[in-house]
């Protein structure tokens, strides 16, 4: 049976149930959301754009460069399943150790504890020379001048959350405030 067709100017015709449509998605797809892994849920800043799950990453956001700067900007949020990831030591001197200054030294790391809605909370704040991942999966890496890496490891329900930030420094300064916005989001999922 065919449908009545209703005049144009009708709240049911097909071109305005099209363009709701339309509207309304457009709204959902701008309009942030909670993301969610091992019993904890968080909230990207507006403008963030998630690149999706892949293996331990739970999110890869892409941020917004600041004028001038080149390079991608990400912050990606790990998970690598109930105690697994190292200690939170052993990360915090590992990504530290993936900076050094223009001379070669090490980089000076700032490392701090807080706690973010019940879970206790170790931050890193290092920038310089960026030599990206170690080990034996980077060789070749580029070493990236001008750098900075803001991370977190918070100490959720079901197991420890890994945040990671890299981005040239003029980037991380323009998006450092919707970065403590997204740690002050992740919260323990109720039951």
């Amino acid at each position: 049976m065919a449908q009545p067709a209703f005049p144009a100017r009708h709240p049911c015709s097909r071109a305005r149930v099209q363009l709701a449509c339309a509207v309304l998605t457009l709204a959902l797809a701008a309009a942030p959301h909670a993301e969610q892994t091992a019993g904890v849920r968080w909230t990207a800043p507006s403008g963030w754009q998630n690149q999706g799950e892949s293996p331990m990453r739970a999110a890869t956001y892409v941020v917004p460069r600041a004028a001038g700067d080149q390079l991608p900007a990400e912050c990606v949020v790990y998970f690598f399943g109930v105690g697994q990831g190292g200690s939170i030591d052993a990360n915090m001197e590992r990504w530290a150790g993936q900076f050094t200054e223009v001379t070669s030294a090490p980089a000076k790391a700032t490392i701090g504890h807080r706690v973010i809605h019940g879970m206790k909370t170790t931050t890193i704040d290092v920038s310089g020379v960026y030599s990206g991942m170690g080990g034996p999966m980077a060789a070749g890496a580029h070493k990236l001048q001008g750098y900075q890496l803001l991370g977190a490891i918070l100490e959720g329900p079901g197991g420890n959350i890994f945040v990671k930030f890299t981005a040239q420094t003029a980037t991380v300064a323009a998006a450092s405030k919707a970065y403590e916005q997204l740690l002050a989001s992740f919260d323990a999922v109720a039951h």
